[in-house]
């Protein structure tokens, strides 16, 4: 059997969800049998496993519908895609696509580092379900990474397809010399659903404890999350390195998100990893990943936070709740997931 990956999502600088989503199941379905890589950049390679590669045009280019046209010459059986959006027409070998998440249905902001007429055509996207009906029944079969969002697929009739749960899982962060100390940590965007207002508010009645926000932050919104909260100790790290991430993360009191939306939640799983304990929003994603391990407050409850982290001052609380957390890490895995997804393709494969 042939496996193909469409690889053609990975960034060429730094891993976002898709881009480490696809390197960490491409890197671990090679362990269990051979893949070639969809590429559409040779600069993708750098953050690819050293894996066979094969070049065809970008997803986001007007060749994209034919795309399937060129990855017949080489003659896949099946085909792994990390997206929804892949080209079929003309295809000749199984397919699989990905649906992560329907945030955007709720939540019509779309990624800002997408060009403008790739912004337009996402708002329309998503203004009805049956886009995404054209799509997925395009496949032999959809993956999505949650329980959460298989359900949610299901509720809103997404596909004829069956629908198989591969999770996400995390890279081990790096060694860090990360110190025991008062620390919040929050590693996500600053889009209006990840609700980090709630956050700072939160923090702003925490008395010697910071909170560190890792990603990049533009200077307006920095500016209002400090007015919001002048008392809130507030550390903008402006885009972290997996190394200043890991160090923040070791020994800080708790991960933190009030999120309002989520198709997973890695963070989560990087934080339970190294022991850290997680105080999250409770939706059920992250009740899903987090399952025992986490404390879980209405997005809202601004007092439900300080109180949830205030409990993690006692040593005995806080020891018990990073053990939890480790336990319920290692659940997650690229290697697990990468098992249950050779096993849809085998069955998928024409």
């Amino acid at each position: 059997m042939r496996i193909a990956v469409d690889c053609r999502y990975v960034r060429v600088d730094h891993h976002d969800g898709i881009s480490r989503f696809t390197a960490g199941l491409v890197a671990a379905l090679a362990e269990l049998h051979p893949v070639t890589m969809l590429i559409s950049d040779e600069r993708q390679l750098r953050m690819l496993p050293d894996l066979p590669s094969f070049r065809v045009s970008g997803p986001t280019s007007v060749r994209e519908p034919l795309v399937a046209r060129q990855v017949n010459r080489l003659a896949p059986d099946v085909v792994f895609s990390p997206m929804q959006t892949m080209g079929t027409w003309g295809r000749r070998y199984g397919l699989v696509l990905t649906l992560h998440d329907l945030i955007y249905y709720r939540h019509s902001t779309p990624p800002r580092d997408l060009p403008a007429p790739i912004r337009l055509l996402w708002r329309l996207y998503h203004l009805a379900w049956w886009p995404q009906r054209v799509l997925l029944d395009r496949a032999d079969a959809v993956v999505t990474v949650s329980a959460t969002t298989a359900g949610l697929i299901a509720e809103h009739r997404l596909t004829r397809r069956p629908v198989t749960v591969v999770p996400n899982a995390a890279d081990p962060l790096p060694p860090a010399s990360g110190t025991p100390g008062r620390r919040l940590v929050y590693m996500g965007s600053f889009m209006p659903y990840k609700n980090v207002d709630t956050l700072v508010r939160a923090a702003g009645r925490l008395p010697g404890h910071e909170l560190h926000l890792m990603s990049r932050v533009a200077p307006a919104e920095r500016a209002r999350l400090e007015a919001l909260a002048p008392a809130a100790r507030l550390v903008f790290h402006d885009g972290a390195s997996d190394a200043e991430y890991a160090a923040a993360l070791r020994g800080a009191t708790a991960l933190v998100s009030a999120s309002r939306d989520e198709g997973f939640g890695i963070p989560l799983v990087e934080a339970m990893g190294v022991g850290t304990p997680v105080v999250v929003s409770d939706i059920p994603v992250f009740r899903e990943v987090g399952a025992d391990a986490g404390a879980y407050v209405d997005p809202d409850d601004v007092d439900g936070f300080v109180a949830a982290i205030g409990a993690l001052d006692d040593p005995a609380v806080r020891a018990a709740r990073g053990e939890a957390a480790r336990r319920r890490a290692e659940h997650y895995s690229w290697a697990n997931s990468a098992r249950t997804l050779l096993d849809l393709l085998q069955r998928t494969t024409p």
